[in-house]
């Protein structure tokens, strides 16, 4: 049984497309015609990527949509561009998702307005106007969440990290303060049930320090003076 589509943006934009061809129409430059023939929109995806098919054949279709989608509204050519590039940029959200962990209606949207831009730029001249559009788009939207992601707050940390699984035990986290001019300060040690999820175990550190009322969010992250250093891990319990 076919899985039903996601219900995000490129979804929306499939429905919106279906039936329709804008005008003017793509046409076809085959040699039959020295002005080409029209070529329906589904058609012309079809061509776009059918890697057997003629090459100039493709680069002169995306030329085309490139100079339509930058076409003001109230065209449908801006849309039907889209629709277009949308076979180009489903498996870099599926990667992006799945390797990032990022919400699939953000990349989505940043691959979208990523395509528009670049498809915006690409003149007549470009070699491979098809895939310098796609590659373009896509790669800008790797670089956006590689650099959103360096830190990933992950649930299942033995998948995260390939580690192998540990039955039971203990997380345990140590926390050193600062050195004081009278020289007492002491490591101090506080161990939560590995069984506890991310957040449940942060939470649960930061109440045992008396930190829940000042240290609420570690998602904005700014310079100043150091209070400590703290280090967590996962041990075996005694029993």
């Amino acid at each position: 049984m076919a899985l039903a589509p996601h219900p995000g943006l490129f979804a929306s934009i499939e429905r919106q497309c279906v039936g329709r061809n804008p005008s003017p129409e793509l046409r076809l430059i085959d040699g039959s015609q020295a002005e080409g023939v029209p070529v329906a929109l589904e058609q012309a995806r079809r061509l776009l990527y059918d890697p057997s098919g003629d090459r100039a054949v493709r680069d002169a279709l995306w030329y085309q949509i490139a100079e339509r989608g930058r076409t003001a509204a109230p065209s449908d050519w801006p849309l039907a561009a889209v629709w277009l590039g949308l076979p180009g940029l489903r498996r870099t959200v599926f990667r992006i998702t799945h390797y990032c962990r990022a919400e699939r209606g953000d990349v989505e949207a940043e691959l979208v307005t990523n395509y528009l831009e670049t498809l915006a730029e690409l003149g007549p001249t470009i070699a491979d106007p098809g895939a310098t559009v796609l590659r373009s788009a896509c790669s800008h939207a790797w670089t956006v969440w590689r650099k959103a992601h360096n830190e990933v707050s992950a649930e299942d940390m033995e998948r995260f990290t390939c580690l192998p699984a540990v039955t039971g035990g203990l997380w345990q986290a140590d926390y050193d303060p600062p050195e004081r001019p009278d020289g007492l300060s002491a490591t101090l040690r506080i161990t939560v049930p590995a069984h506890r999820r991310e957040g449940v175990r942060t939470g649960a550190l930061a109440q045992a320090w008396g930190l829940a009322d000042t240290a609420t969010d570690t998602g904005h992250l700014r310079r100043g003076r150091q209070v400590g250093t703290m280090s967590l891990r996962r041990v075996r319990g005694n029993g």
